[in-house]
């Protein structure tokens, strides 16, 4: 049932002038988003969908595994460009949750060992296809048939062909965490891919998994990592301020969903975007969800929608220009900037000139550069 322009305005980030369907997060058309991560709750191979948080969750001899991976790749991959530790995390995350629960060596040696499941064409698992056995147990343990192994979950067979001695014990051991993530590293990289574009970076997770909810997935991961990697320095933010900012960081990874987003946080949304995109499967928040959710967590009551919200608090005129922001304002763009009726967006500004960003359908919540969507409308200052 399509729903009617009331239910629109209370819950979408809907401006007031629904002739021209100036939407929540809904991007002018030319406007370069850099990043593309299509989450859908639910969804994903072998790991969790990607809820926010930081890369805390990341045992530190395993984060050391992946930035010392990314500095040795070049020597055994050359073309390749763009390998970043986030990439390799992104993986493992979804992976083996980055062997949470192990004991990680200093020299990397994970125990106990990880095993997949059996790969013996028994269903059990979901596998439905015979590997036969090509290391004679060496690596996956048993004779009978593969089972993909360590922390980034390889296959005899591919480890074969990718194996690197990273911790210099004279042994490639999949089962070690130095020795695995430099394997993943040149396993993604394919010979000089080019990772820093998002296309090349889809196809190296591609060819990792077969899936598109497994690429979608680790791109979330990706994604949060990335951000987790340069947040912003609160230390001179005011209490309320920093509550209402770490709120909305949180959420990073969190799937955009089209009218999602409450006071009490993320939601299932409605249908439909302008575009045609549905929130009703997707738990998150739209642009005027995350501020509403973090403002309220510093006990601001902020109205539903992003042209609403453009009257709350004291306006910042674009004319101030960026320089005018401060931590914790909202930041607006417009179609037709000057004329808040004509709002389509909200962020949250972080300083720097950062943002906080539930930019539109298909992506999930990052930071990003105050300039990542157009039509600067000013902003807000309600603390």
């Amino acid at each position: 049932m399509k729903p009617s322009g009331r239910r629109l305005k209370q819950w979408g980030c809907v401006t007031g002038l629904l002739l021209l369907a100036a939407v929540c997060c809904a991007a002018p058309a030319g406007n370069a988003i850099s990043a593309y991560v299509a989450l859908k709750t639910g969804a994903g191979d072998g790991g969790g969908i990607a809820q926010g948080g930081s890369a805390a969750d990341i045992p530190p001899r395993m984060l050391t595994a992946y930035k010392t991976a990314v500095q040795q790749a070049g020597t055994h991959v050359p073309e390749c460009r763009g390998m970043r530790w986030p990439i390799l995390a992104g993986i493992a995350k979804v992976e083996s949750n980055h062997a949470v629960g192990r004991n990680i060596a200093d020299n990397g040696d994970i125990r106990p060992k990880i095993y997949g499941v059996l790969l013996n064409g028994s269903g059990a698992g979901g596998n439905t296809t015979a590997f036969p056995d090509t290391d004679n147990g060496r690596w996956d343990g048993t004779a009978m048939s593969e089972r993909a192994v360590g922390p980034f979950q390889f296959l005899p067979s591919t480890w074969d062909s990718i194996a690197k001695d990273a911790n210099s014990d004279r042994t490639a051991d999949p089962h070690n965490a130095d020795d695995a993530a430099l394997g993943a590293a040149i396993y993604l990289c394919g010979g000089g891919r080019d990772l820093t574009r998002q296309t090349q970076l889809r196809a190296a997770i591609l060819q990792y998994n077969h899936s598109g909810a497994y690429v979608a997935n680790v791109l979330g991961w990706i994604g949060q990592y990335t951000a987790a990697a340069s947040n912003p320095e609160l230390s001179r933010v005011s209490g309320t301020v920093r509550t209402v900012i770490e709120a909305a960081l949180a959420q990073r990874g969190v799937p955009y969903s089209w009218g999602g987003g409450t006071a009490q946080g993320p939601s299932y949304g409605i249908c439909c975007s302008p575009s045609g995109k549905s929130g009703t499967g997707i738990k998150g928040f739209d642009c005027s969800g995350l501020a509403l959710y973090a403002y309220a967590q510093a006990g601001v009551r902020l109205p539903r929608t992003a042209a609403a919200q453009a009257g709350a608090g004291r306006r910042i005129p674009a004319s101030a220009g960026t320089s005018a922001l401060r931590p914790g304002d909202l930041v607006f763009y417009a179609y037709a900037p000057g004329r808040d009726s004509t709002i389509y967006h909200v962020g949250i500004y972080l300083g720097n000139g950062q943002m906080i960003n539930a930019a539109r359908p298909g992506t999930t919540i990052r930071q990003d550069p105050v300039n990542a969507m157009s039509g600067y409308a000013g902003g807000a200052r309600l603390l």
